[in-house]
């Protein structure tokens, strides 16, 4: 039965880590999810992963007892529905660029009475076998997570505009699209991409969300949770090329 552990620890204002994950192993994801990740993000948009692989990785983050969570491919209520009812107990939702882009990613999350979910047995209701879609609807709507992605300059400068919306529980900061965005991609101590950085983390430290980064390594994360910041995600791929280079540098050398 659906209880949203990340959410109810940011709830209560604690700092929760997570980890992107992209290969449709769910062996991988359970072993991954053993070193103490408060939440894993099965990634649909920068992966190959489809609703089906993500049914199984949700199990084995399930089993280890870590929230699964979905990066959706894009931010269209269908897409986002599919992945859902496959088990995710949230989605982050990339490339929301307006106020309207917000509400609609709302929409595809919530059921009625804020949203316009499709609703049907499915795995993320049990398949109707444990309590009733009514029940199921109230609970769902109360502990599924949005995550919405803030990576264009479009994006920062809507944020006011953004927190005015009522379903949305973390705005999370894309250094490396932000950079992109602004035209310096990949530099993210850019005195612009920085300043674009900050006017969210203003708009959002001490609002009722959560602000949320992409932080590739510990000290870069630190910073940010020193700005506030509570959600954290890093990226699997960064700790299996150190932790690979750095055994055959000392062997070779």
């Amino acid at each position: 039965m659906l209880y949203n552990t990340t959410k109810a620890k940011l709830t209560a204002g604690q700092t929760v880590l997570g980890c992107f994950f992209k290969y449709p192993e769910p062996t991988l994801a359970e072993y991954i999810a053993m070193q103490g990740w408060d939440f894993l993000i099965f990634d649909a948009e920068h992966g190959s992963l489809q609703p089906r692989d993500v049914e199984g990785l949700c199990r084995a983050a399930e089993l280890r007892g870590v929230t699964p969570i979905t990066r959706a491919t894009t931010n269209q209520a269908h897409i986002i529905l599919r992945f859902l009812d496959a088990g995710s107990h949230g989605v982050h939702v990339p490339w929301v660029n307006t106020a309207e882009g917000v509400e609609a990613a709302v929409r595809a999350v919530k059921y009625w009475p804020r949203g316009e979910r499709g609703l049907a047995g499915t795995r993320a209701a049990e398949w109707g076998l444990t309590e009733s879609l009514a029940d199921y609807t109230e609970r769902a709507n109360r502990e599924t997570m949005l995550i919405v992605h803030i990576e264009t300059i479009q994006a920062v400068e809507a944020v006011d505009e953004y927190l005015a919306i009522e379903g949305v529980d973390v705005y999370f900061l894309g250094p490396a699209d932000l950079s992109h965005s602004l035209g310096h991609p990949g530099d993210l101590g850019h005195p612009q991409v920085v300043t674009a950085m900050e006017r969210v983390a203003e708009a959002v430290v001490g609002s009722d969300k959560a602000l949320g980064i992409y932080a590739g390594d510990a000290d870069f994360a630190g910073k940010w949770i020193e700005r506030g910041a509570r959600y954290i995600a890093t990226g699997t791929d960064g700790f299996l090329k150190q932790g690979m280079r750095e055994y055959l540098k000392e062997l070779r050398a």
